[in-house]
C-alpha cells in the first residue's frame, strides 16, 4: 500500500508521513479483504461485487448520516409538520438527496486523493484563504454544536423531570468527548457501532410515536409524491432545505471514507471503494429520510392546524404530545426524550470527530486525539454553557438563540461547498476520478440553490432584526465582504489548473 503523501505545490517533493497530520494512521485503519491480491486481469478492473466487502465499508456514510438527524432538523421537522402538516413532505425527501450528491462528492475527494477536505483547503489555497476558511468551519462547528448540545440538555432535563436544569445536561452532554476517546481505542468499527445504536434507538423511539399517533396514510403518500408550496409555509420550507446540508459535515465525511484501507497503486481499487461508499451512504441517508418523515407526520398529524402549532418547539413538543395521546404502555414524552437524547448525543460526538479533522487539517497540528478532542469540544462547551445559563428561564429566548444559531450556520455552507465542488472538478486533483460536465452542473447547480436557499433566510432575517444607522452599516459592509470572498473562491478554484500541473503523488505513482 502506497504512503498517504500529496506533491507540494512549492517545491514538487514528496513530504514525510510524520511531516503531516494524517486522519487515519496505518494501523487505525478496517482492513478488506483481498486489498493486497493481484489483480489477474489489470490494475483498472473494478473486482465483482461482495457483500462482505460491503460489510467492511459500512460504517462512514452512517456517521456522516447523524447531521441530517440532529436536534436542529428535528426541530425544523416537527415545526414543519405542525404548521404545513403534510405538504412539506416532497421537499424534505429531495433536499436528503441533495445532500447526499453533496457528501457522494466528499466521500469521492477523500477516497481519490487520500486527503480530508480541510487538508487540501490548506494545500490548495494561500496561507490566508485558507485561514479564513478555517475560521468559518469552526463557527459553523460551535453552531452547530450548541444547538446538538443544548437539545441534548433538553432531553435530559425532561428524563430526570426537571431534577437536572439545562447547564446541568450541557455539563452532562460535554462528557461524551471521553465516550468517543474511549470507543476510539478500541478501533474504528466499534465506534461506529456505537452510532449504530444511537441510530436505532432514534429510528425505534420514532417509529414507535408513529405508531402512536397514527398519520394518515394517504395524506403522507400524497406529501411525498406531490410537490405543494404555499406563501404560509416558505420560512418552514427554507428550514427544512437549509438545515439538510451541515459545512461540518462536508469536512467530515472526506476523512471519515479513509478509515479503510485502499491500495492507491489501482485505479480498480479506487473504484471500487466508491462504489460502495455510494451504496452505504445511500442507504444511510434513506434511513435517516424516514427517521425524519416519522417526526414530521408525528407532528403534522397531531398539531396541523391547531392554535398551538406554531408555537412548537424541542423544549415543549414531549409536553404539548403528552397532554394530547396521554400515557399509554410508555409515556409518549420519554418516547420523545430518548429519541431526542440519542440524536443529541449522537451529534454532538460526531461534532467533536468533525472538529479534530477540521483542526488537524487548516493547521497540519501533529498532537494527541485526546488533546486535540478536549481543545475541540471545549471550543463548543463554554459557549453553550454560557448559552443554558442565560436562556435556561426562557422557551421564547431559546426560540431566538435557534434562530441566530440557524443563520450562523447558513452563513458558513458557501465555505464548504465552494472548495469541494471545485476540488472535485479539477484533473490536477482528481486524476481521472474528476467529476464529469453533466455531474458538475448538477452539482453546482444544488449548491446555488442552496446557497440562494439560505440566502432568503439570511435576508428575512435580517431584515426583521437590522435596526438603527450603525448597526445597518456593519451589516452592509459584511455583507458586501462575505459576498466578494464568495467571488473569490469560485475564481480561484476554476483558474486552479492554471497554477498546478501536477498529479497527486498517489495517483502519479498509481500510473507508472
Amino acid at each position: 500500500m502506497l504512503p498517504h503523501s500529496n506533491m507540494s505545490r512549492e517545491d514538487n517533493q514528496v513530504p514525510l508521513l510524520s511531516d503531516q497530520d494524517v486522519a487515519y494512521e496505518s494501523g487505525e485503519k478496517v482492513h478488506i479483504l483481498g486489498i493486497n491480491e493481484p489483480d489477474e486481469e489489470g490494475s483498472s478492473v473494478v473486482p465483482p461485487f461482495s457483500w462482505k466487502k460491503l460489510w467492511l465499508f459500512t460504517g462512514p456514510g452512517f456517521l456522516m448520516s447523524i447531521a441530517f438527524l440532529d436536534p436542529g432538523n428535528l426541530e425544523g421537522d416537527l415545526q414543519a409538520g405542525a404548521i404545513a402538516g403534510y405538504s412539506l413532505l416532497w421537499l424534505l425527501m429531495w433536499a436528503t438527496a441533495m445532500g447526499l450528491l453533496v457528501q457522494l462528492l466528499s466521500a469521492r475527494l477523500g477516497v481519490t486523493t487520500g486527503r480530508h477536505l480541510a487538508e487540501l483547503c490548506r494545500e490548495e489555497y494561500p496561507t490566508w484563504v485558507s485561514m479564513v476558511l478555517w475560521v468559518m468551519a469552526e463557527l459553523a462547528l460551535i453552531g452547530a454544536d450548541i444547538q446538538e448540545v443544548i437539545g441534548s440538555a433538553i432531553a435530559i432535563k425532561i428524563l430526570s423531570n426537571g431534577i437536572l436544569p439545562l447547564w446541568a445536561g450541557v455539563v452532562v452532554t460535554a462528557s461524551d468527548c471521553f465516550i468517543l476517546l474511549f470507543l476510539e481505542n478500541y478501533g474504528v468499527r466499534k465506534l461506529e457501532a456505537f452510532f449504530a445504536v444511537l441510530i436505532a434507538t432514534m429510528a425505534v423511539s420514532f417509529a414507535w410515536m408513529f405508531g402512536e399517533t397514527k398519520p394518515t396514510g394517504t395524506e403522507l403518500l400524497l406529501g411525498v409524491l406531490i410537490p405543494k408550496l404555499s406563501s404560509k409555509t416558505i420560512k418552514q420550507a427554507v428550514g427544512v432545505v437549509g438545515c439538510i446540508i451541515m459545512p461540518h459535515n462536508v469536512f467530515l465525511h472526506s476523512a471519515l471514507v479513509q478509515s479503510r484501507e485502499i491500495d492507491y497503486s489501482k485505479k480498480g481499487r479506487v473504484q471500487e471503494a466508491l462504489n460502495y461508499y455510494s451504496i452505504e451512504s445511500t442507504v444511510a441517508l434513506i434511513i435517516s429520510f424516514i427517521i425524519n418523515l416519522f417526526v414530521m407526520s408525528v407532528f403534522a398529524k397531531a398539531f396541523y392546524g391547531t392554535e398551538i402549532a406554531s408555537s412548537i418547539g424541542l423544549v415543549n413538543a414531549g409536553q404539548y404530545l403528552q397532554e394530547k395521546y396521554g400515557g399509554g404502555l410508555f409515556p409518549i414524552l420519554y418516547i420523545w426524550s430518548i429519541g431526542l437524547l440519542a440524536a443529541g448525543q449522537s451529534s454532538t460526538i460526531t461534532g467533536t470527530y468533525a472538529g479534530q479533522f477540521i483542526m488537524g487539517g487548516f493547521l497540519n497540528l501533529r498532537m494527541k486525539k485526546w488533546l486535540r478532542a478536549l481543545i475541540t469540544r471545549s471550543c463548543a462547551i463554554i459557549p453553550t454553557i454560557v448559552v443554558a445559563l442565560v436562556f435556561d428561564t426562557s422557551d421564547a429566548a431559546l426560540d431566538v438563540l435557534n434562530e441566530w444559531l440557524n443563520v450562523l450556520q447558513s452563513i458558513q455552507i458557501p465555505f464548504a461547498l465552494i472548495p469541494l465542488l471545485c476540488l472535485v472538478s479539477k484533473e490536477q486533483i482528481m486524476g481521472t476520478f474528476k467529476i464529469g460536465p453533466a455531474l458538475k452542473i448538477v452539482a453546482w447547480l444544488v449548491a446555488a440553490l442552496v446557497i440562494v436557499i439560505n440566502g432568503y433566510l439570511l435576508l428575512d432575517f435580517f431584515s426583521s432584526e437590522v435596526t438603527g444607522v450603525i448597526f445597518t452599516t456593519v451589516v452592509c459592509a459584511f455583507t458586501g465582504a462575505y459576498l466578494a470572498f464568495i467571488v473569490y473562491l469560485v475564481y480561484w478554484g476554476f483558474t486552479l489548473s492554471a497554477r498546478r500541473q501536477m498529479l497527486p503523488a498517489k495517483l502519479a505513482q498509481g500510473m507508472e
